[in-house]
């Protein structure tokens, strides 16, 4: 089981990891909810949990726990900038469908 990020995204949150001061990664999990389902939760990570999964890419630490992990499996987490909005984005092999608005999916 794996997660990988872009170097375009780890180098974003390497930024956003450094403007905070401190941090050990990012963690992204799911949540039930949105138009398909499931939406991604992204948080910086202060401290493990038991059970998390860590990958590292790129020089940033991916953080996931257990539950999240059998959705996300194969994901590729890039960064992306279109006009004036920019965000992560996610490609999921896991996914069968997503909302219009790309905000959730479904497995």
């Amino acid at each position: 089981m794996t997660i990988s990020i872009t170097e375009h995204a780890a180098q974003h949150v390497a930024e956003q990891l450094h403007s905070r001061g401190h941090g050990l990664g990012i963690r992204v999990g799911v949540k039930t909810t949105g138009c398909s389902g499931m939406a991604y939760v992204l948080e910086f990570v202060d401290k493990l949990e038991v059970g998390d999964s860590v990958f590292e890419d790129h020089g940033v630490k991916i953080v996931v726990d257990p539950k999240s992990l059998v959705y996300i499996d194969g994901t590729e987490m890039d960064f992306v900038k279109q006009g004036v909005n920019e965000g992560f984005e996610f490609k999921n092999p896991n996914a069968k469908g997503e909302c219009g608005c790309g905000e959730s999916f479904s497995i």
